[in-house]
């Protein structure tokens, strides 16, 4: 299969072990070093899983320092986060927590802020952006920048609206707080047209343009669009919500980085606190939706509880330090971030079997990695991959996906029950991504039919 003529110019590296013997079954090119796309989340969660641990909560707090007189806050409510990814609309999460929090002002008798939203971010650096992200795709929800505050994953919503009739320029919004000004040159088409609504972010300023077409008898189109600066973003979030819920707030959304008056975290009372869901629950989202925003900030948290700033850097020597502790040596990867997404991050087949082998001989960590996994034709990033075959609902496996990148490496249980880990990267290839996918497919497939019988 991967000596296949079809893909003779494409890089494969590919290992599978049995767990149960320890022999491996098959290798090609496994110490190659390959990118491997978001199989890079292996290694990230399982760096979070054995520093954090499964139990692991996220902690964001409503602060002040400014009295309280006749229901009004004499100052700024000041929201401090540690990197929660999961206040967004996944589960109504976002809502119900600032419904927990405007509840909370209202039980300590405020009903008006004098000051504005200040957003504190100090728990990580404000290096948002991954090492090697390509500058064309920054503007598109998946490339949404990490801060110690995040709300609705760091997306805006861009809604697009035919105007009255074929020509008519089209009516263009962007939600607040995205820190982005827009200029729109998209158009209404022709009824019954295709849609072509795209956009596409300055490299030098935050400007967002907004073309193409949308037909005069469509619906509105959304898209998710990374906002510049996550803080704000959040900060405005908060302020909007708080005066949806009742409670007016005077002054503007600011980032604390901006504010040289603010009065130091000790300082100053708490108001609300809420904790995330634990690791186990945010590992799901980010394996079985490849969420990238997750990555990042998990890499950061990591980086984090080595105690200091959360870095990226502080992540990577954190992970670099755990898989030395296992017998892996740093010539069979580099790391340079928590998803997959840049160009700059190299695995080997031979890392992953290991990793996952590691993983699922750990009862502290077997059930809670192996959950996160998508399964074969079940849900996940392979909820449509593998139906009607011995795999479906058998195989466990992590997607990866960038341009001319293809992986797939997880667990699959073969026809007697033996249980094997594999590994599947291809790079340099410039057939359709499709035809890959279907060969990774095929040996997996393969996998769940073997028996040695």
């Amino acid at each position: 299969m991967f000596d296949a003529p079809v893909t003779s110019q494409a890089i494969w590296g590919v290992e599978v072990k049995s767990l149960d013997t320890g022999r491996v079954l098959y290798q090609h090119n496994p110490r190659t070093l390959v990118m491997p796309a978001s199989n890079m989340k292996i290694l990230t969660l399982a760096a979070a899983a054995e520093t954090l641990g499964w139990d692991y909560r996220f902690t964001t707090t409503l602060e002040a320092a400014a009295p309280v007189e006749n229901g009004t806050l004499a100052g700024d409510l000041i929201v401090r986060g540690a990197g929660d990814p999961t206040i967004n609309t996944r589960n109504a999460r976002a809502v119900a927590v600032f419904d927990e929090w405007a509840a909370a002002l209202a039980s300590a008798g405020i009903t008006r802020i004098d000051g504005g939203i200040v957003g504190d971010d100090n728990a990580f650096d404000d290096e948002g952006l991954g090492q090697g992200w390509s500058w064309d795709y920054l503007q598109y929800g998946y490339a949404a920048p990490v801060g110690a505050l995040e709300v609705n994953e760091n997306v805006a919503r861009l809604t697009v609206r035919p105007g009255a009739k074929d020509g008519d320029p089209a009516f263009v919004e962007l939600e607040a707080g995205s820190g982005l000004l827009l200029l729109n040159r998209a158009y209404t088409g022709a009824a019954k047209s295709a849609n072509t609504i795209d956009f596409q972010r300055r490299v030098d300023q935050p400007l967002l343009t907004v073309t193409g077409s949308v037909a005069v008898d469509a619906p509105a189109v959304t898209r998710e669009v990374a906002v510049v600066n996550p803080t704000i973003f959040f900060a405005q979030s908060l302020k909007d919500a708080l005066a949806a819920r009742g409670i007016a707030v005077a002054g503007a959304a600011e980032d604390a980085d901006d504010r040289v008056d603010l009065r130091q975290a000790g300082a100053r009372r708490v108001l609300a606190s809420t904790q995330s869901p634990p690791l186990r629950d945010i590992a799901m989202v980010l394996m079985k939706a490849s969420q990238n925003l997750y990555a990042e900030t998990l890499l950061k948290a990591v980086g984090a509880a080595r105690g200091g700033l959360g870095t990226t850097q502080g992540g990577r020597l954190a992970t670099r330090a755990l898989l030395a502790s296992w017998g892996i040596p740093e010539a069979t990867y580099v790391q340079a971030d928590g998803s997959g997404l840049s160009r700059y991050d190299y695995v080997t087949a031979d890392l992953i079997v290991t990793i996952l082998q590691r993983l699922y001989a750990d009862p502290r960590h077997r059930e809670a990695f192996v959950a996160t996994l998508p399964v074969a034709g079940k849900d996940g990033t392979i909820a449509a991959r593998l139906k009607r075959t011995r795999a479906e609902g058998n195989a466990m496996a992590k997607t990866g996906s960038i341009s001319n990148v293809r992986s797939l490496s997880g667990y699959v249980r073969t026809r007697d029950g033996e249980t094997l880990a594999f590994a599947i990267l291809a790079n340099a290839f410039t057939v359709p991504a499709a035809t890959v996918n279907w060969i990774a497919d095929l040996a997996v497939e393969t996998l769940a039919n073997f028996t040695r019988r």
